[in-house]
């Protein structure tokens, strides 16, 4: 499906990082809230899924169409925007200021996104208010409370333990990024991007976005959580660990496993190369 050469991959993520760092706050503003309103059906989509069959990797093979919508279409998200920038910072495209400043904007159109869908999700779910039997009122509540109260019972080993998940999260959301720019065919992205998304969702992982989202309705549904809870246990740490799982692990691992050898590099083996030759012929002209 049109298959497109890693190296070229990272050159396009690069483009890409740059091209993010230098759209202008609103317009950033509008595409996080796309993209956050996006996830976030995708994530009742998993939920009902899961609610239907009692298979919660039925949930995981379907979580994915959010994210494939959100990547074809252009509009942001976040964490997976933290593999890209960064590339752009090092290659000195951008700068860390606007890097932050993108991260920044992001995450205020992904709460604006998330919160709006979760209030007329809540709506819906219960009736209006008026009828509370719904099961995914229960699941949204023992979600919010699961991933933030969860945590504070364990004290610094929830915290740690909170963070490491959202790192290995968002190692495989990047890597969907990163997958969706190995094929030029809309049929070969979503295939390729599918793959890493169904493989975090489908194992629990911390994903912030998805967060924004699923720990809100939970507490306009009642959950037993405060604002405290869920920024202190719950959406700081996530945000560190997808940061940390996304420029780190897909970002530069990716970029030094695949980068060409600056012009300086390349001249300076020109150099060396005749030189080892001269010295190999001078040494075999000896031994003769």
């Amino acid at each position: 499906m049109a298959y497109i050469k890693p190296a070229d991959v990272l050159d396009a993520m690069i483009d890409t990082g740059t091209a993010k760092a230098s759209l202008g706050a609103f317009q950033m503003v509008i595409r996080g809230f796309l993209g956050g309103a996006i996830l976030a059906f995708a994530t009742t989509l998993a939920f009902t899924a899961v609610n239907q069959t009692s298979i919660g990797l039925v949930g995981a093979l379907v979580f994915p169409v959010g994210f494939a919508m959100i990547v074809l279409l252009g509009f942001e998200l976040v964490t997976g925007s933290f593999a890209l920038l960064p590339l752009a910072v090092l290659e000195r495209k951008t700068t860390t200021s606007r890097m932050l400043s993108s991260f920044g904007w992001a995450i205020l159109g992904h709460l604006i996104g998330c919160g709006l869908y979760a209030v007329l999700y809540g709506l819906t779910v219960t009736k209006m208010g008026t009828d509370m039997s719904n099961p995914l009122v229960q699941t949204l509540i023992q979600a919010s409370e699961t991933k933030t109260i969860g945590y504070a019972k364990m004290g610094f080993n929830g915290l740690l333990l909170v963070t490491i998940k959202a790192v290995l999260c968002n190692w495989m959301v990047t890597l969907g990024v990163v997958m969706a720019f190995t094929s030029k065919s809309t049929a070969g992205k979503i295939l390729a991007m599918w793959l890493p998304i169904l493989t975090f969702f489908a194992q629990g992982f911390e994903h912030a976005v998805v967060n924004m989202f699923v720990i809100p309705a939970g507490m306009l549904l009642g959950a037993d959580v405060t604002l405290a809870d869920w920024w202190l246990w719950n959406q700081i740490p996530v945000l560190i660990g997808n940061f940390i799982g996304g420029a780190l692990f897909t970002g530069l691992f990716f970029y030094y496993s695949q980068r060409k050898p600056s012009s300086k590099s390349a001249a300076t083996l020109q150099i060396v190369k005749p030189a080892a030759t001269k010295a190999a012929e001078k040494a075999k002209g000896s031994s003769l």
